[in-house]
C-alpha cells in the first residue's frame, strides 16, 4: 500500500510538470517522474513542444546511466512508439535500463501507440492505468484530437429562462451579468481559436479577445475564425484581434474543424451565433456545451439553437450535467454528450468527420443569419 501511494503521489507531481508544456498543438502535454529502486524521485521532465525532447527522454537526461538502470518511469501518457521528429521513448526507457514503466492513459494514436507492448516484450514490467481518470480530464482535448481526427469542441450560448438568446428585436445586451460574462473571458482565453459565423461577425462585430475585468487583454488569446462565405469589412473588430483572423469559407462544419485541426488547433470555442452553434449540434460534433442561463423571460422567436435535426422525441441530443456553477445571479451549466465522454472514445474512428449516432441531415452548413450575441 506504501508503494502505491508513492506512485500515486509520482503520477500527480508527472500530471503537475506535464501541465509546463504548451497546450496548443498536434502535441500532448506529458510528464515523467523517475523513482529509484527504494521510490525516491531521483529525475523529472516534461514535454515542451513539437521537436523537443519527449518527458520520458527529459527525465532521463538527468541521470548517469547507473541512476536509471532498474528505476521505475511514471509516466501521464503511454510511451510512444513512433520515429518522428525524435525515437520512441519506449526504446529510450529500454535502452536506459528502466526496469517498470507505470502509465495512465494509453496513447491511442495509430502510429504512436504500441510502446507498452514493445517495453514488455523487452522484459519491462509495465502497468497502466495509475490515476487514469485524472490523467484522462487533463488530456480531455489531446484524446479528442487524437481519437477523432479534429479539435475538442466547445458550444457556448447565453439565455433566458425560457431558452431565448435575443430579445425580439434582436437586442441582447446583456442578458447575463458580470461575473457570467468574465467568466465565457477566461475560458476563451483557455480555447487555440473562437468561431462565428459571419451573420453574427456582421451583425454584432464582436472583437473576439478573451479580456479582464477591467478590460485589458488576458495573456493567452484564442485565435478567431469567421466561418462563412460573406466578405467581412476591413474595418470590422476582428481585423484589431492581437491574433491576425482566419476567415473559413465553407460551411461544413466537420471540414472546418479538419482544416482547423491541420493549422494545429486543438481546441475551438464556438460563440455564435443559433445557426453556427445548431450547426455543430446537428452534426454531432460538440464535447462540451457552456449554457448561461439568465433568470429572466424574454419569448419570441429568437431561440439559442435552431434546428439540431431532431424531428422526434426518439431524436433528442440527450446531455449529462457535469456542473452548475453559481455566477452573480446566473447559473452556468456546463454538459457533455450523454451517450459518450470525449476521454473514452477508444472505438470511435480517429477520422471520424460524421456524427456518432447516424443523423446527419443535409443541411450541416455554417453561416450565420443574423444574430446579437454577448461578445
Amino acid at each position: 500500500m506504501h508503494q502505491q501511494h508513492r506512485l500515486e503521489d509520482a503520477m500527480r507531481r508527472a500530471l503537475h510538470l506535464a501541465a509546463n508544456g504548451p497546450a496548443e498543438g498536434v502535441n500532448p502535454r506529458v510528464g515523467c517522474v523517475i523513482l529509484s529502486p527504494a521510490g525516491d524521485i531521483i529525475a523529472e521532465g516534461w514535454h515542451r513542444g513539437a521537436g523537443t525532447c519527449h518527458a520520458e527522454v527529459d527525465a532521463l537526461g538527468h541521470l548517469d546511466a547507473a541512476a536509471a538502470r532498474g528505476a521505475t518511469a511514471v509516466v501521464t501518457l503511454e510511451p510512444c512508439n513512433h520515429t518522428g521528429r525524435t525515437g520512441p521513448c519506449a526504446l529510450a526507457l529500454i535502452d536506459a535500463g528502466i526496469g517498470r514503466v507505470v502509465y495512465a492513459v494509453a496513447d491511442p494514436g495509430q502510429n504512436s501507440s504500441g510502446g507498452a507492448d514493445r517495453l514488455r516484450a523487452a522484459g519491462v514490467d509495465v502497468t497502466g492505468g495509475l490515476l487514469a481518470d485524472e490523467a484522462q480530464a487533463f488530456l480531455a482535448d489531446w484524446l479528442v484530437s487524437a481519437r477523432l481526427g479534429r479539435p475538442f469542441v466547445t458550444v457556448k450560448w447565453a439565455s433566458s429562462l425560457d431558452g431565448r438568446a435575443a430579445a425580439a428585436d434582436g437586442s441582447s445586451r446583456w442578458i447575463t451579468g458580470p461575473p457570467a460574462r468574465q467568466d465565457v473571458h477566461e475560458r476563451r482565453a483557455a480555447a487555440d481559436a473562437i468561431l462565428v459565423g459571419t451573420g453574427t461577425a456582421l451583425a454584432d462585430d464582436p472583437s473576439l479577445t478573451a479580456r479582464a475585468a477591467d478590460g485589458s487583454l488576458l495573456p493567452h488569446q484564442p485565435r478567431p475564425v469567421v466561418v462563412g462565405r460573406r466578405p467581412i469589412p476591413a474595418s470590422a473588430a476582428v481585423h484589431r484581434h492581437p491574433l491576425p483572423p482566419w476567415f473559413v469559407a465553407e460551411h461544413d462544419v466537420a471540414e472546418v474543424l479538419a482544416g482547423l485541426r491541420e493549422r494545429g488547433v486543438r481546441r475551438v470555442f464556438v460563440e455564435g451565433g443559433p445557426t453556427l452553434a445548431s450547426a455543430f449540434v446537428r452534426a454531432s460534433l460538440v464535447d462540451e456545451y457552456l449554457v448561461y442561463l439568465a433568470p429572466t423571460l424574454l419569448g419570441g422567436d429568437r431561440l439559442a439553437l435552431g434546428d439540431i435535426g431532431v424531428t422526434g422525441i426518439d431524436a433528442q441530443r440527450r446531455l449529462r450535467i457535469e456542473q452548475l456553477l453559481p455566477l452573480g445571479d446566473d447559473i452556468l451549466l456546463v454538459a457533455r454528450p450523454a451517450e459518450t465522454a470525449p476521454a473514452d472514445r477508444a472505438a470511435q474512428p480517429q477520422t471520424q468527420t460524421t456524427p456518432t449516432d447516424g443523423h446527419r441531415p443535409a443541411a450541416t452548413t455554417a453561416e450565420d443569419t443574423h444574430v446579437h450575441r454577448n461578445h
